[in-house]
């Protein structure tokens, strides 16, 4: 039942991807739909984007096996739209055409700094990637029973997500993010429904059984955080790091207007709100019905939690209400990922392509059919890339793969749009120092961090580790170091470049001040400010 669910969702979701194919007839079709995307339409699509397997499985797990620390997670991830909203959105929408690159270049006038935003797009979105792969070949493999391995799963997603970009380009994707979004809103509001009544209809009642079998200190910081600097760090990743990713950020450049890019943030939160709140029921009724021992029998990083505790809320295991209840939460998983990772991949094919290949190599002398042949063939190396990751990485919690994307994307690219939006000073030196330095910075603190260096004992004698120490670097999310040493080199970048300043800095600082708030010039009817 469940691969007859699944096989349906993707079968539509196919279906979309070649219908908006035959409307692709140039690159700003298949790079941002031509920018013909509703208001509306874009706000479930973003939320689409942000609803990820690292939202649906890896919270659910995370609240289930942790309690309150897992729920930070959900805190974070919906107050960081707050930051999307009141200050990149409608300035990104004026200044930019297709890539995050496109807005810095407005102002900085300096090639260099188009290769380095794409080169950032790029890992980030990689690197976000590889949660969503991760988490489908923990899907599959529990659809399967085993019989089919995370090595075999990941390169299925990986498969499909390079024909809906490579064939659809960004309408198709929109679409399917749509699809996706109601999907798994409509699943999560009948799993919360299923969980009240079995509770009494009271939260309060789910929260004294979560406590009577965890213990008070369960509902409370600490579980997984002991060190409550780690928390801190997680959260400032989480709030600050939405508005550095390169796939949500893209979704501003698919409508008409800015007017119509807030209003996609005001539907998005509305919508990804509602469902961050339905985490919290769906994690601590997994805790109660389920219980630890059982979910990470499934899944030690406790992605399995959702679609187990669907299976229990239908009817249990062995009962047809049950078995329906797993394959369709788990169907709905799985478009959940397709989705997701074909956002990410459109976004970073996109800027290797407009960014790099025509704006750098060519000169932006490409010809349409050239940059349709770039952006396939883009396409299919990111995906390359994105399964060879997910196969190293399978088994992490895909929330936290996720968060520690979030911090790269707060360490790197968060600090250059803040001075490129509001220090006159800023130049492209400094926009280049932020980027490679927060990249690479954040990268190190990762490296050294207890996420790699922490040692199984039990396999210290296979030879495979060649650090056998304790972590260098104590924190599993390096925000609270790595954000601001973005802005520091960020920082010493502009100082170091002041020295080939220009008197007509403050001339186009003042231009991309008044186009990114008033929107002036953005169709062409008013080319500057006098």
């Amino acid at each position: 039942m469940t691969f007859l669910l699944a096989a349906i969702i993707v079968a539509v979701t196919l279906a979309v991807t070649f219908w908006a194919s035959k409307r692709n007839t140039s690159a700003g079709d298949f790079y941002v739909a031509g920018g013909r995307i509703s208001a509306t339409q874009n706000g479930i699509a973003i939320a689409g984007d942000y609803m990820s397997a690292a939202s649906f499985l890896g919270i659910t797990g995370l609240i289930a096996l942790n309690g309150y620390d897992g729920f930070m997670y959900s805190v974070g991830w919906f107050i960081a739209y707050l930051t999307v909203l009141f200050i990149v959105a409608e300035p990104l929408r004026n200044l930019g055409k297709y890539t995050l690159a496109d807005m810095l270049v407005y102002r900085l006038k300096d090639p260099r700094v188009r290769t380095y935003a794409a080169v950032s797009t790029i890992v980030i979105s990689t690197f976000y990637m590889i949660a969503q792969v991760v988490g489908a070949g923990s899907l599959i493999s529990l659809l399967s029973k085993g019989a089919i391995s995370a090595d075999l799963a990941i390169p299925l997603v990986g498969v499909l997500m390079i024909i809906y970009v490579v064939v659809g380009g960004m309408l198709a994707t929109t679409w399917v993010q749509i699809i996706k979004a109601m999907l798994l809103m409509f699943a999560t509001i009948v799993m919360t429904v299923l969980i009240l009544n079995r509770f009494g209809w009271s939260f309060s009642n789910l929260l004294g059984q979560v406590e009577a079998k965890n213990g008070a200190p369960f509902l409370g910081a600490g579980v997984k955080y002991t060190n409550p600097v780690d928390l801190i760090s997680l959260c400032l990743a989480l709030v600050l790091g939405t508005a550095g990713l390169p796939h949500i950020l893209v979704r501003f450049f698919t409508v008409p207007t800015a007017q119509d890019a807030r209003k996609s943030v005001v539907w998005a939160m509305a919508l990804i709100g509602a469902f961050y709140v339905m985490t919290a029921f769906m994690g601590n009724a997994a805790n109660v019905l389920l219980g630890k021992d059982a979910i990470e029998a499934a899944n030690k990083a406790g992605n399995m939690a959702a679609p187990l505790l669907a299976q229990n809320l239908f009817g249990g295991a062995g009962t047809t209400g049950g078995e329906f209840g797993l394959a369709f939460v788990t169907a709905v998983a799985f478009a959940t990922i397709l989705a997701v990772v074909a956002g990410l991949t459109i976004s970073a094919s996109t800027s290797f392509t407009h960014d790099i290949y025509n704006g750098v190599l060519k000169g932006g002398q490409a010809s349409e059919k050239d940059q349709f042949r770039v952006a396939r063939l883009a396409t299919v190396a990111v995906g390359i890339a994105a399964i060879l990751l997910g196969l190293a990485a399978k088994t992490q919690n895909v929330a936290f793969l996720v968060a520690l994307a979030f911090a790269l994307a707060a360490s790197a690219n968060l600090p250059v749009i803040l001075f490129t939006l509001f220090w006159r000073r800023f130049n492209a030196t400094g926009a280049m120092w932020g980027i490679v330095g927060g990249i690479l910075f954040t990268l190190l603190l990762i490296a050294i961090s207890p996420n790699i260096m922490k040692i199984d004992p039990a396999t210290l004698t296979t030879g495979r580790h060649l650090i056998q120490a304790n972590a260098i670097f104590p924190l599993e999310n390096p925000g609270i170091i790595s954000i601001p040493a973005g802005f520091l080199f960020a920082y010493l970048g502009t100082l170091i470049g002041a020295r080939r300043s220009t008197p007509d800095d403050d001339r186009v600082f003042e231009d991309m001040q008044f186009r990114a708030y008033t929107g002036a010039g953005v169709d062409g009817t008013v080319a500057a400010h006098d």
